[in-house]
């Protein structure tokens, strides 16, 4: 088997018209709204494309249980966009009002990342390579 690529990210959130909102701000933009299949896909410019399912349930107390709870449980963590340049990177959440969780932190291997959450707690991290 020969692996081409990443060809999307599929997303559960509670409230789609919010998590839409969110991803335009860091330019999605829709490109499929599926009520049959409650999906809604998102693409940004560069490829990126990411799918969010309409079928979020809030029995967690609006905590990530893969990030926030104490207990580690098996499963995605969260997903990184890699981007030319980290400053550059900061300023543009920033300036669209977006909150910066964690970083900038630089990691052994060099890369250096900075982090945000999306409305349902779900982790970005937008990485600089070295």
């Amino acid at each position: 088997m020969k692996i081409m690529n990443l060809d999307h990210i599929g997303i559960r959130v509670m409230n789609v018209s919010v998590a839409v909102a969110f991803y335009e701000k860091l330019g999605f933009t829709v490109i499929r709204n599926d009520s049959d299949e409650r999906v809604v896909v998102l693409q940004h410019e560069s490829g990126v494309e990411i799918n969010l399912l309409d079928t979020g349930n809030d029995d967690n107390n609006k905590q990530n249980i893969l990030m926030d709870d104490k207990k580690k449980y098996p499963g995605y963590t969260h997903y990184a966009i890699a981007v030319s340049s980290i400053d550059d990177a900061e300023r543009f959440l920033l300036s669209v009002g977006l909150q910066i969780t964690e970083g900038p932190v630089t990691f052994g291997d060099g890369k250096t990342s900075i982090f945000v959450r999306d409305p349902d707690k779900n982790v970005i991290e937008f990485t600089q390579l070295p």
